[in-house]
């Protein structure tokens, strides 16, 4: 049986306040949903969509150097059109929380 593995990481909010907290990686989350979990953000402001790549409410700097999966077409096309979109812009909803994730620092980009 598997030790439940839970990863830090730290999420800059959008009052620029820092949380370091734990995310599981046996529930399939996607770094909006930890972001979500932990009211990170005000309800209504991330995942607007449901983590569809089809908003950028969801929209985040990635701080770390992580190797992070390839963007897909749905999401560049999405950042494409977003506001406040940086080099190291990614939408939550696509980042897959799993154990190379420890250590991700990331803050939210503001509400466009």
């Amino acid at each position: 049986m598997e030790e439940n593995q839970d990863v830090k990481i730290t999420i800059v909010d959008r009052d620029g306040v820092s949380h370091t907290i734990d995310a599981p990686t046996d529930m399939a989350m996607n770094l909006m949903e930890v972001v979500r979990a932990y009211e990170l953000a005000p309800e209504g402001t991330i995942g607007i969509c449901g983590g569809m790549a089809m908003c950028a409410s969801c929209q985040c700097y990635v701080k770390s150097n992580h190797e992070l999966p390839e963007m897909q077409d749905d999401e560049e096309a999405m950042l494409s059109e977003a506001f406040y979109v940086k080099d190291n812009s990614r939408l939550g909803c696509q980042i897959q929380i799993t154990p190379d994730m420890d250590g991700l620092e990331v803050e939210l980009a503001p509400e466009s």
